[in-house]
């Protein structure tokens, strides 16, 4: 298994590659296509974590666990059900989520896991979708939950998802991964809120890649966040959600204040 992470040096530079133990080995190249080694190394305390991937769409999945849509009372749906939020809303680890300007309500958290694919794919079979995929990372899929309705006419899925810094994805793309063995964990503050089976899901990853690329066309980077399951609750300014996967790591953000002007984040370039 590897573990591919985007990171900025101090100077502004920013660059990719794999990490072991507290070092990452960088590559150049094209992030999907044949990366190259370079042979250096770096330190991962010279480096800030970005977020791994910089897709152009998070599928974002609604009601894909059985406890939770036995919760709900809702029947187990026959083809996936999602949103999408745009690839402007990601945010990396350590990266604060910011609450929209003007909005006072309820932000929430959903620990969930994400698949990220790796080739261009479009009308793929499940027995295949494993090819298509690069690996899998950790998401944090947060709402404006009072946005959701604030139209008795049209439930806002996109825009109360897809504000900047909603998209929380990270630290790292982990190549091999064996969900069904697998547990999402979410903490707030570090109490425990999630803490669910991935074995749960309705529809598991290869299916997922397989039936949303008959769709759309998914593209190298595009993130489908799995859908998450019990526990999902809301974040006050100042606290810290923590998302962990067995194998995966940990995804760690705030919640701060909005702001007039949000920090640009750094994209990827050689390093």
């Amino acid at each position: 298994m590897s573990r591919w992470v985007r990171f900025a040096r101090r100077d502004g530079r920013t660059g990719f590659g794999v990490l072991a133990e507290a070092v990452i080995a960088l590559y150049e190249g094209d992030f999907f296509e044949r990366p190259q080694a370079t042979g250096v190394t770096l330190g991962i305390d010279e480096v800030t974590l970005i977020a791994p991937c910089a897709p152009s769409k998070i599928i974002a999945l609604w009601n894909n666990f059985h406890a939770l849509a036995a919760k709900l009372g809702k029947a187990a749906p026959v083809h996936p059900l999602y949103l999408i939020k745009p690839g402007s809303c990601v945010a990396g680890p350590g990266e604060a989520i910011r609450r929209p300007p003007g909005y006072r309500g309820k932000v929430a958290y959903e620990g969930e896991l994400g698949i990220v694919i790796g080739r261009r794919c479009k009308d793929v079979a499940a027995s295949a979708a494993a090819a298509y995929i690069h690996g899998y990372t950790c998401v944090n899929d947060v709402t404006a939950a009072e946005v959701l309705q604030e139209n008795p006419d049209f439930t806002q899925w996109c825009r109360a998802k897809g504000y900047d810094t909603f998209g929380c994805i990270g630290p790292a793309i982990c190549t091999k991964f064996d969900y069904a063995c697998s547990s999402v964990v979410t903490r707030l503050d570090g109490a425990e809120r999630q803490n669910y089976p991935l074995a749960d899901m309705i529809f598991p990853p290869l299916e997922l890649v397989s039936r949303i690329s008959h769709d759309m066309t998914l593209l190298p980077g595009d993130v489908i966040a799995c859908g998450t399951s019990l526990g999902v609750g809301s974040i006050r300014e100042g606290s810290a959600v923590e998302i962990s996967i067995e194998g995966l790591g940990s995804l760690v953000n705030t919640l701060e204040p909005g702001t007039a002007a949000l920090p640009t984040r750094p994209g990827l370039a050689a390093a």
